[in-house]
């Protein structure tokens, strides 16, 4: 059994206008939100062994947010730039390159991508993808390459304001 964490990144900043949107940093709430939803997982005793981000600033400092609270080691927080605004295919891509060692793994990306990418894969739907949105499901599989066609199941979907 695989568990994945799909997260939105926390809410950014749109204060420097003309500002590159790949440089974009969080805003106060992001600040605060990015915390706040990691202690939600350490207290569901949820374990994450990987952390992958998207390497545009709010995704990576929202993950790096993640890391810290899990105290992870130094190189469990990897990035890759297809994670910046990726279509479906691309998670898929992503996920199956990640060792069958890790049980529990964490992809920091951004929308449209992350809503059309959890929406296929359980029958449990959602509109939008909040800002650091917490999307889980388990994947009847032990290896991530066999994650596409696996028999997944929705495990819980958590975000700020609920």
């Amino acid at each position: 059994m695989k568990q994945l964490l799909i997260i939105r990144h926390a809410k950014s900043s749109w204060a420097l206008v003309g500002q590159d949107d790949f440089d974009r940093p969080l805003n106060d709430r992001g600040m605060r939100d990015a915390p706040m939803m990691a202690q939600r997982l350490v207290d569901k005793q949820i374990e994450i062994e990987a952390f992958i981000a998207s390497p545009a600033k709010r995704a990576l400092t929202t993950a790096n947010f993640f890391a810290e609270t899990f105290q992870a080691k130094a190189g469990t927080l990897k990035t890759i730039q297809k994670l910046y605004h990726a279509h479906p295919a691309i998670f898929y891509e992503v996920i199956a390159t990640i060792d069958d060692s890790v049980n529990t793994a964490a992809i920091f990306s951004h929308n449209p991508g992350i809503t059309s990418f959890v929406n296929e894969l359980t029958k449990t739907k959602i509109d939008n993808m909040p800002t650091c949105g917490i999307f889980a499901i388990k994947a009847e599989t032990d290896h991530w390459k066999d994650f596409w066609p696996a028999k997944k199941s929705f495990w819980f979907f958590d975000y700020p304001k609920q």
